[in-house]
């Protein structure tokens, strides 16, 4: 998801740790390939009629795209104390446990986490699901506590849910 040039991007020290290492290898090691695949490319001749150098063109600008994209993101960041967070009221880095008030007896665990932490973090050990605070979801809770229940609309519809735990 491309975020406004001054969008603040709030995730966890660990996701803006892991977005810099990303940066760094774009910069460094990946570079340093597609340079080497359009060195390669002009060896075969003619550019005009060079599918291999068309190619390496094309992979060098998704490369440069992600490296501005990332750049972006990182100097818009705003780092989230996980040591400070306030668990009386849903915010990134917490975990919430919500109750689904129209399927009885089924409930969610979720990690909510800024919208730019989905790419780094993905799925993380022991299957725990997190979701963007800019999600449907994730706007709909944030700020709310233990008790609170709220409507979320979702492509399928309404959903009720209840927050039911927030914990580090």
């Amino acid at each position: 998801m491309a975020s406004k040039k001054n969008d603040t991007n709030e995730m966890r020290r660990s996701s803006y740790d892991a977005l810099s290492e990303k940066l760094t290898h774009l910069r460094t090691e990946r570079r340093l390939e597609v340079a080497k695949k359009l060195e390669e490319a002009r060896a075969f001749g003619d550019l005009s009629e060079n599918a291999e150098y068309a190619a390496a063109k094309e992979e060098q600008a998704k490369l440069e795209d992600e490296i501005m994209h990332l750049e972006n993101t990182l100097n818009n960041a705003k780092i989230v104390d996980e040591e400070k967070i306030d668990t009386t009221k849903v915010g990134i880095g917490l975990r919430v446990t919500l109750d689904d008030l129209d399927i009885p007896g089924k409930t969610y665990t979720y990690t909510l986490v800024g919208s730019e932490e989905l790419a780094v973090i993905g799925i993380p050990a022991g299957g725990m699901q997190s979701i963007s605070q800019k999600s449907p979801v994730g706007q709909a809770i944030t700020g709310h506590s233990v008790g609170d229940e709220v409507t979320v609309k979702i492509p399928r519809g309404l959903r009720h849910l209840k927050i039911t735990a927030i914990e580090k």
